[in-house]
């Protein structure tokens, strides 16, 4: 058992992170904190606040319940006329019908290398696949407010942001019958995903004005993008007491999020990509809340307290919108821990100096490739000392295999008799055969960090490496890798003393062949932190066993 521990302990870092998922899949959202039951009724896509201490009026009158949405019936969102976008890292679609960011093209983020023209969707309307953000205001006074059902018009139908220029403006227009005026204004910034959006109201009516500012998204449910890697798709809000706090779409179908939040944000989030509606302000109190529509589609989102406009005054309600990568330095100068949207799981205290390091090689290289090779040289010699004693133990039961097997002739299957004279030879020899195992039980939480760096880390999306491996985070398409992989564990198996049990060893021989049909389907970056590990630790263990033998044959 103990001439095999380096292997089993690599199969068991591998199993455990597969068992995580898949627990993760299933079981590891959270459920949201018991609030109360949103009052609006089951069909409304925008739930109505409870009441709140600063709502002045009862509760789901300052919020009525917006027209409902019938599952069968009304599969996509209604639609007027389209505004385009361009910036340099937008291509975005507004519809005039609420004034809604309908569609959101990444044009710095292709789809894929292989359409290096054609950017990455990460909003659409699609009726299949909605996924739109949406603000409004609500107000007790009827028609007195804007919400995203109603109808704007713009001066223009396309936007561009002009060369040289480091803002673009695109206002939109709404006026009731009773003179109150809305201008709902998307601020776009040269290099930024951050979007401002700014509600200004004018009261030309001869009475205070009273409403609230609520933003959300709504999203139907995404399908899993891997069935061998799993990554989360769906809601997360942030709050003082809990920074991450994962909302996922059976939470939103199991009850409805209700929730008074100092601050804080509200976001959508899947592999490498993040869409979240931060307040003006994080001493603003909002109040948080989700909703499950029918038809798979989904609603989360906050609003503000009521806001008062004496006749023929006005104010400006505003919001952030970030809508792009997740890419970990522009996150968090948005919000406070926002940057928690790259979900390194419970090991983030390990990972996020690990993903540094591996960032900071990289501003050096500029391949994230030899980035992850050279930060595997780092974790080596780290870990040198820890990984010598392992090697010095494993090439100690190398030099004991003939007693051994001299053992297992004499007493056969007699079990008792067998480990009982395995320990007296231990013993003899003063080796611990349990020596090993503490070393490599330390590095494991460090390999499992890494590995979530290498998977959630967008840096890594379509990133290239040498040859015909010119994205890390899809497959190696000629499986090249995967199979020097398998070769690195046969050959570190032959570096490891033969186990005596024959069953033992036909296992053993087996799980190279098996990993390497495991890791075909794994992501290139990953793969090559295996690869290059396996490589450094042959070097290590082939250095310290021929060491060991050598001094051993010494004293013969």
């Amino acid at each position: 058992m103990d001439n095999k521990r380096l292997i089993l302990f690599a199969a068991l870092s591998v199993i455990v992170i597969l068992l995580w998922d898949a627990w993760q899949a299933e079981y590891g959202t959270p459920p949201p904190a018991p609030v109360a039951q949103s009052s609006a009724p089951a069909t409304g896509d925008v739930p109505s606040a409870a009441a709140s201490s600063q709502a002045s009026v009862t509760a789901g009158g300052d919020i009525p319940a917006a027209a409902a949405v019938v599952p069968g019936e009304e599969s996509a969102l209604k639609k007027g006329q389209r505004i385009r976008v361009v910036t340099d890292v937008f291509n975005l679609e507004i519809d005039t019908v609420g004034g809604d960011l309908r569609e959101g093209d990444l044009t710095e983020y292709p789809v894929s290398v292989k359409e290096p023209g054609k950017p990455f969707r990460l909003l659409s309307d699609a009726s299949n696949n909605i996924f739109v953000a949406q603000s409004g205001l609500l107000s007790s006074a009827a028609a007195a407010a804007p919400d995203h059902h109603a109808v704007y018009s713009a001066a223009q139908s396309e936007y561009r942001l002009a060369d040289g220029a480091d803002e673009l403006r695109v206002p939109l227009t709404w006026t009731s019958d009773g003179g109150v005026s809305v201008t709902k204004t998307y601020v776009f910034r040269r290099g930024a995903y951050v979007i401002e959006v700014d509600h200004q109201v004018v009261n030309g009516a001869a009475a205070p004005w009273n409403g609230r500012l609520y933003r959300q998204f709504q999203r139907s449910r995404a399908e899993r993008e891997s069935a061998l890697l799993y990554t989360y798709t769906g809601g997360v809000v942030s709050s003082e007491e809990n920074k991450y706090q994962k909302l996922s779409f059976d939470d939103m179908d199991g009850s409805n999020l209700n929730k008074e939040i100092k601050g804080g944000w509200a976001a959508m989030i899947q592999h490498y990509f993040v869409a979240a509606w931060v307040p003006a302000s994080q001493d603003q109190l909002n109040q948080f809340y989700s909703k499950a529509l029918g038809g798979d589609r989904y609603v989360l989102g906050f609003v503000t307290p009521v806001t008062t406009i004496a006749p023929g005054a006005s104010a400006n309600l505003s919001s952030k919108l970030f809508v792009g990568p997740k890419l970990q330095h522009r996150l968090e100068v948005v919000a406070p821990a926002l940057e928690l949207t790259v979900d390194y799981g419970m090991l983030t205290f390990i990972a996020k100096p690990i993903f540094w390091v591996m960032e900071y090689i990289y501003g050096v290289v500029q391949n994230w490739g030899w980035s992850i090779i050279l930060l595997t040289l780092l974790i080596k010699l780290v870990f040198y000392k820890l990984s010598e004693t392992s090697y010095k133990s494993m090439a100690n039961m190398r030099r004991l295999a003939p007693k051994l097997a001299q053992l297992k002739e004499r007493y056969g299957d007699d079990r008792q008799r067998m480990s009982q004279g395995m320990m007296e030879l231990y013993k003899k020899e003063k080796i611990n055969p349990l020596g090993g195992c503490l070393p490599i039980l330390v590095q494991i939480p460090v390999f499992i960090s890494l590995y979530w760096v290498l998977l959630e880390s967008v840096e890594m999306r379509q990133a290239p490496f040498i040859l015909w491996i010119n994205d890390l985070s899809i497959k190696d398409p000629f499986y090249v890798l995967p199979l020097i992989m398998g070769v690195t564990m046969f050959i570190q198996q032959k570096l490891n003393p033969p186990p005596p049990d024959p069953l033992q060893a036909k296992i053993l021989m087996a799980l190279p062949f098996v990993f390497t049909l495991f890791f075909a389907f794994f992501p290139a970056g990953l793969v090559l932190y295996w690869v290059a590990n396996n490589v450094l630790s042959i070097a290590q263990q082939w250095y310290i066993t021929a060491r060991i033998e050598k001094a051993a044959a010494a004293k013969a």
